[in-house]
């Protein structure tokens, strides 16, 4: 998972050199609790805790190259050697190994990652919420969609905008072929996509409108005139699939490669955008799976959608990204609950 680190005040590209490379104007922890002393008068080892240090060994977990992870921070090379030292000092142990060739954490530094990103994205949640809730649920909440903004979701956008006007809402289209870049990437807030969802780094809020799923094929087709269809008929349907950058396990939900019983399903185009697969569909090239909900939305003339047993239900999910989830986030997943779930 990709961590952006938060650059603190100062430290933007216009700053100065030793104000970035010190933090000037930055509370530490220690600052912030006061000295922690040890019997004897001695200074404990957390004394002093630089959040800094925290932020730059994570940086350099991630690029792995210490000018890398400084151009991350806007400081120095050497200033990340100095704060890793310091870090290391504190703990009491090396965290990373440097070479002339390469760079990789220690088995320490390894456990040490593991414990202290979940730990830093939790921190700077909790102070994201504290910033919105002083101010209220306000500000911009950009949701995403994948295949069509129907009433149902709109509903829940109007609901949103209600409970919290300060809170202005964009909607944007998430292409087929790439239900969750634009939440890696950070393009969207939040997106309603088609399930099923596996992302480590993602979160799956509400689950709603389940449906049988229903085959799109043209009306010249063989099946068209039948009331239903088995999973089993997919052997005899070139299924359209849907292209990467869409996960393997995602794309095969969507255009199964084998029925449950283990035939081929034989492969048919492959398509980026519903609107692709519904036109090739018309063009009796292939047949496509969807829900009856979309089905309905994009009807046309020329494909019938019929109904089929045996397949898992077609399901749409709130997604998020985990290191971004914030209050607006969770305030539009209990209306999604609310309204749909």
């Amino acid at each position: 998972m990709r961590c952006q680190m938060p650059a603190p005040p100062g430290d933007g590209p216009g700053g100065g050199r030793h104000a970035r490379e010190r933090g000037a104007g930055t509370m530490t922890a220690g600052e912030a609790t006061g000295p922690r002393t040890a019997p004897g008068g001695e200074r404990g080892p957390a004394s002093g805790l630089e959040i800094r240090e925290l932020e730059c060994f994570l940086a350099l977990a991630e690029e792995l190259h210490f000018g890398r992870a400084g151009e991350r921070l806007y400081v120095s090379q050497g200033r990340v050697s100095q704060l890793l030292r310091s870090l290391e000092s504190r703990i009491g142990g090396r965290l990373v190994d440097r070479t002339s060739r390469r760079v990789r954490l220690t088995p320490l530094g390894e456990d040490f990652l593991g414990s202290l990103r979940p730990a830093y994205e939790a921190l700077r949640a909790t102070v994201e919420d504290a910033r919105i809730a002083a101010r209220g649920v306000a500000g911009r909440l950009r949701v995403g969609f994948q295949g069509s903004a129907d009433d149902a979701f709109m509903a829940v956008v109007s609901l949103f905008a209600d409970r919290y006007p300060d809170c202005s809402t964009e909607i944007t289209e998430v292409p087929l072929s790439d239900p969750f870049g634009p939440l890696h990437r950070g393009e969207v807030d939040t997106a309603v996509v088609l399930l099923p969802m596996a992302e480590e780094d993602l979160v799956l809020g509400p689950v709603f409108s389940r449906q049988p799923q229903h085959l799109a094929v043209s009306r010249r087709h063989g099946f068209a005139g039948r009331a239903h269809l088995s999973a089993e008929d997919l052997a005899d349907a070139p299924l359209i699939g849907v292209r990467s950058p869409a996960p393997a396990y995602w794309r095969e939900a969507q255009a199964p490669s084998r029925t449950p019983a283990g035939r081929p399903v034989p492969p048919g185009p492959m398509v980026s955008t519903l609107q692709e697969g519904l036109s090739l569909v018309a063009a009796d090239r292939g047949a496509m799976l969807l829900c009856p909900s979309t089905a309905e939305y994009h009807r046309r003339r020329g494909v019938a959608y019929v109904p089929v047993t045996g397949l898992p239900e077609s399901a749409l999910g709130l997604v998020w990204n985990r290191a971004h989830e914030n209050a607006r986030i969770r305030a539009f997943a209990e209306a999604v609950g609310e309204a749909l779930a």
